[in-house]
Order: C-alpha cells, then structure tokens, then sequence
C-alpha cells in the first residue's frame, strides 16, 4: 500500500492537493480552538506564562504549539497589607455564579466606587486604587469576575458575559450597601465588562471611569500577535471565532467601540501611550463613541498595566477633575 501511494499522488495532483489544503486548515483551526480554550480556561495551578516581551524566541515557539498556561488567579494580597480596613462579602447570580468581593468603608463617604479587574487578574490587582479611592472620600467594592479569586468557576469570557458580573455587583451594592447610583472603575477586560453591562442593561450609575478598554475584541487578539512578531491574519480572527464558539456568543461583535454609543452616563476614559494591547487610536475610537460627557486622558510612557501605579499624582488630579465637573 505504502509503495503505491508516491504513483497515487502523481496521478491524482489536484485530489492530493485538496487533501493536503483541508489537512491544513484542519489543524490551523485545531491549534485556534486550543489557543481559545487555554486563554479562557483557567489552568487549576502552574506557572502562568509570561508576557511576548519576556519570552525567547524558543519561549513563543513553544507557546505557538501548546497554547498559554493561565492559572486561576489567585489572591495575593488582602487591603489588611494596605493598611485598609475591610469586609468580605459573596452574594449569588440568579444564574448561580458565586462571587467574592471586599468592601473598603471610608469615613464621611462622598460615594461607593465598585472597582473591576483585568484579565487573568482578580481584586487583589486593585489594592493602589481602593487606596486611592479612600483618599479621595469614597468607598470601594472590589469584585472578583467569574473564574477568579475568590469567585467560583475557571473560565473567562473577555468582558462578554463579565457584564452580567458587573450588573450582578451593582444589584449588590445597591441592596447592601448604598441608596446612591455607585460610580464603575474598570480596569482592561474590567473596563470592557462595564461598558457593555452599562450598554445593555438599565443600570443607574453615577461614572465611569474605564482604563485600556480595547475597541474590538479582534482588534486586541491582533496585537497580541503584532507582540509576538507574528502576522495576525487569520490566525487572531480564527483565535476570536473559537473562543467565541467556545462560550456561546460571536466575537466579531463583542466591541466596546459599540457599546459607547449606548453609554450616556459622564465617562473618564484612560490609556497609556506605550500601550501596546490598546493603542492610542484604538482608545479614541471608544471615546468618541460615547454618547454622554467624556474626557480622556494619555499617560505618557505607561503601557498596558495600572496608571495609578504609574503615576499615581496624575491619576489623582485626573480623576479629582473629573470626579468635580461630572458633578457639576
């Protein structure tokens, strides 16, 4: 059989390369799926994998074939080691997730800020600005989104069903712990998540304030490859079809850039101008979509990490402005 499989070939071209052609693209998408599901599905202990930055050229290879390693986040810090007193509350969905989340009082509040966190983070990533939040006057409630922390599950959607976590948190801050529309902080995906509950959902909020929201969902995935120096195309748009697949909704429309049109509470929206996962123009496509009062503010040289961390002065005086004439 083997020895006349070379005269197969030779007689029957165009059937081989058919062949050959479907052989392909069954396993570009096998390798899109797996990607997917590793950056989705929250590994239960390891190593996470480092960012592109950080990897070899053997590191990205090896990543290339075998997808990320994620492991579910995991508190590393409580507000205790900030010097912050707190209190841990887990309220349910109606569809069952159990979420984790620390509420920060403050004396003479001003307001309760709900705070959210990035992808393949939890709330402990957001320890500087519930301490800065309290040195503004507010209260905060820091959440963990489904999959993380201390919130049940191992999966994450990117923001898409994220949402869903937001509007649960507000109900709960609302019934729990103030009478007054809550201002959102949301961090990346955190920011993505809030926009959209906001979009789709009839939430009374006072702010937002909304940090790196990437505009399209495939726009995000193709730089992740442009920091790999590796082209985007198919490979982030088959990236963004399986994952979608994967959790029950459509990527290509899964666009904060959209959402914005339908957000028309005051909106403070920050970015940095190394930023590589959300670029400079990308964050204006989001801001000059949205339908209510808006400013937006670049630091200078901070990349896709927290600005409060990065300058913690400006982002004080930034969001103190903002926080004033949104008031006005």
């Amino acid at each position: 059989m083997i020895r006349k499989l070379p005269r197969w070939i030779n007689s029957n071209r165009k059937a081989t390369a058919s062949l050959a052609l479907l052989a392909v693209v069954v396993a570009v998408n096998a390798l899109a799926f797996m990607h997917a599901h590793a950056m989705t599905h929250f590994a239960v202990d390891g190593e996470r994998t480092g960012g592109p930055a950080s990897l070899s050229t053997w590191q990205k290879a090896k990543v290339l074939l075998t997808g990320v390693r994620l492991p579910k986040p995991r508190i590393s810090e409580t507000p205790a080691e900030f010097g912050l007193s707190y209190h841990v509350h887990r309220f349910t969905s109606e569809t069952g997730i159990e979420y984790e989340a620390w509420h920060v009082p403050c004396p003479e509040s001003q307001g309760l800020c709900v705070l959210f966190h990035g992808y393949g983070r939890c709330k402990s990533s957001l320890l500087g600005e519930a301490q800065a939040w309290r040195e503004l006057g507010y209260e905060t409630l820091l959440v963990d989104f489904r999959g993380a922390g201390g919130s049940s599950g191992r999966e994450t959607s990117i923001g898409f069903h994220e949402a869903d976590d937001v509007v649960a948190a507000c109900e709960f801050a609302r019934r729990e712990l103030t009478d007054e529309p809550p201002l959102l902080c949301g961090r990346s995906m955190g920011a993505v998540a809030v926009l959209r509950a906001v979009a789709k959902n009839d939430l009374e909020v006072k702010a937002l304030i909304v940090e790196s929201p990437f505009d399209r969902l495939v726009s995000t995935s193709e730089n992740r490859f442009y920091a790999m120096g590796l082209p985007a195309f198919p490979f982030a748009q088959l990236l963004v079809f399986w994952g979608g697949v994967q959790h029950g909704y459509s990527g290509f429309e899964h666009n904060p850039v959209e959402y914005a049109e339908d957000v028309d509470c005051p909106v403070l929206l920050i970015n940095g101008t190394l930023d590589s996962r959300v670029t400079q123009e990308q964050a204006r496509s989001v801001f000059e979509n949205l339908a209510g009062r808006k400013q937006l503010v670049f630091f200078e040289g901070v990349g896709h990490e927290s600005c409060q961390a990065a300058d913690a002065q400006k982002w004080t005086r930034c969001v103190a402005e903002f926080l004033r004439q949104a008031g006005d």
